[in-house]
């Protein structure tokens, strides 16, 4: 019998005007909004309906902003046509959205928790001080080689393992570019910076990771009702007493996506239906393989799709 997993997706995916559909036409939608603005003390879905957009690049707007209109879409899906996963699985921050969705933390624990932790990544790196860039069309273990060649005593590793030919790589802003040159020189020439606030999942996270773990040692972990693939291990957690000790080492650690989704696939997943804004992670499914059912949902027409 084939099998349903949920994704989530994490930063990158926001836009001004994520949820605002749903929330004009579900009032459990609207409620998720409501509970997010008492939550964090603030009109956090005024940002998610309007922006402006330069207030919801800032990573400690950004990954709470995410999380709400994830699981305003999740509440939608669920009330209006009944459908439920066998995995649940979220890239970066979209793990905090799949934890909401097993039932591991309430979603009020889940959005202070990833507003803190946007923080926390936002000031772990002076501006200007770390890079990420996007390596193309080039192997995990030649990357890697490359990253060891050139670090000179910085940080530079892979942080997200995409899909097949696309890999991010971050670290040091000057050992990235050295890599960027370097990978050209090797005739790896699809490679380019990204532009985002914080050089995310390596180890200059480390600082970022020690105050998360503060955190979440304050809010309960309760019994997982679905198995998550974690971005760490690529592999299900059903866990309750492994959450926090995985959501701190992802922090520093590269996210397997590639990995993860090829886990659920030999899990006996057909389906993959993308909760939330965006459509990036149904176009990285696509690419790792291309005869899996993909569905998006972040609005009515999505909802509609799904059913």
């Amino acid at each position: 019998m084939s099998k349903t997993a949920f994704l989530f997706p994490g930063q990158g995916s926001q836009y001004a005007g994520m949820g605002k559909n749903l929330a004009d036409n579900f009032s459990v939608a609207r409620h998720i909004f409501e509970e997010a603005d008492d939550a964090l003390g603030f009109r956090l879905s005024d940002l998610c309906f309007k922006g402006p957009e330069e207030d919801l690049k800032l990573t400690s707007i950004t990954q709470p902003a995410i999380l709400a209109a994830s699981i305003a879409a999740l509440t939608v899906l669920q009330k209006e046509t009944g459908i439920s996963a066998d995995y649940v699985a979220g890239h970066s921050l979209g793990e905090y959205s799949a934890l909401v969705c097993s039932g591991a933390m309430t979603f009020a624990d889940a959005v202070r928790t990833v507003r803190s932790r946007g923080l926390f990544m936002q000031e772990a790196v002076p501006v200007g001080v770390g890079a990420m860039a996007a390596m193309l069309s080039i192997e995990e273990d030649v990357l890697t080689a490359i990253c060891e060649d050139v670090a000179e005593g910085e940080v530079v590793s892979p942080a997200n393992f995409n899909s097949p030919g696309q890999i991010v790589i971050a670290g040091h802003a000057t050992a990235v570019n050295r890599a960027i040159v370097l990978a050209k020189l090797k005739g790896y020439r699809k490679a380019m910076l990204l532009t985002v606030s914080a050089p995310f999942h390596c180890a200059l996270m480390k600082p970022a990771a020690e105050r998360l773990m503060d955190v979440l040692d304050c809010i309960l972990i309760q019994k997982l009702s679905l198995p998550v693939i974690t971005n760490v291990e690529a592999t299900a957690n059903q866990d309750a007493f492994r959450v926090r000790e995985l959501l701190v080492t992802q922090v520093c650690s590269p996210v397997r996506w590639e990995q993860s989704v090829n886990e659920m696939i030999n899990l006996g997943v057909t389906r993959f239906v993308e909760i939330g804004p965006g459509k990036v992670l149904t176009g990285l499914v696509k690419r790792i393989n291309k005869d899996m059912e993909l569905v998006n949902v972040e609005d009515s027409t999505g909802i509609r799709a799904a059913a």
